[in-house]
């Protein structure tokens, strides 16, 4: 069997000692890993020393419709090769029970991407609850934002204005002496009217009374 994979990507696992795939669902990502098959060629004389000249790595499906070979492959005997080949079509036969051919776009997705309702990947046909669900799901948090922009959640003053020190003339900061000359800040009242004054006051700008 030519080495062509049934999905548009996965990761040739094997090494000089056994052979294993992973085959990924082309619309989640999420991948099938198959049953570990040792070699039975990699014992015999002479292999082991050829071998470890070599760097095993997992050879790549490129996407483009060719099989790209990991660094080392190519120094593999071609007993390995022949094992490989037939190790490749069983993990291929393995894996295919667990994805699905979408008729329409013609991906190979798993049992998680696949609507069994009308026998497309989800992406095709979306599931009829989950977008239900999904639909009121945003039309709740609509929701939510237009009501919460009318109501009125804040009171207070937005703009704060410095509070200058009626001795020195200084910003006096936030306590209730000046953090320049520490000349009280508090308020006063006018003895006649109850009028708030600031401290220091020659007379009450309500009733006029001197202080």
């Amino acid at each position: 069997m030519p080495l062509q994979p049934f999905t548009r990507n996965f990761k040739d696992e094997s090494t000089h000692t056994g052979f294993q795939f992973t085959f990924y669902c082309d619309n989640c990502g999420d991948g099938y890993k198959t049953k570990f098959i040792e070699s039975k060629s990699y014992k015999k004389k002479g292999l082991l020393r050829k071998l470890s000249k070599a760097v095993s790595t997992a050879g790549r499906f490129t996407g483009t419709g060719s099989f790209s070979l990991g660094y080392g492959y190519e120094s593999y005997p071609p007993a390995w090769h022949k094992e490989h080949e037939k190790a490749f079509e069983k993990g291929w036969n393995e894996a295919i029970e667990h994805f699905h051919k979408c008729p329409n776009c013609g991906k190979h997705v798993d049992d998680n991407c696949w609507n069994g309702q009308t026998d497309l990947c989800t992406k095709c046909s979306p599931r009829e609850a989950i977008e239900v669900a999904v639909a009121r799901s945003d039309k709740m948090r609509t929701d939510i934002r237009a009501k919460a922009a009318q109501t009125e959640v804040f009171t207070g003053e937005v703009d704060k204005r410095t509070t200058l020190c009626p001795e020195c003339g200084q910003p006096a900061g936030e306590g209730k002496f000046c953090s320049e000359c520490g000349a009280p800040l508090a308020q006063i009242q006018c003895p006649n009217c109850g009028t708030p004054l600031k401290p220091g006051t020659k007379f009450c700008n309500e009733c006029g009374k001197k202080l």
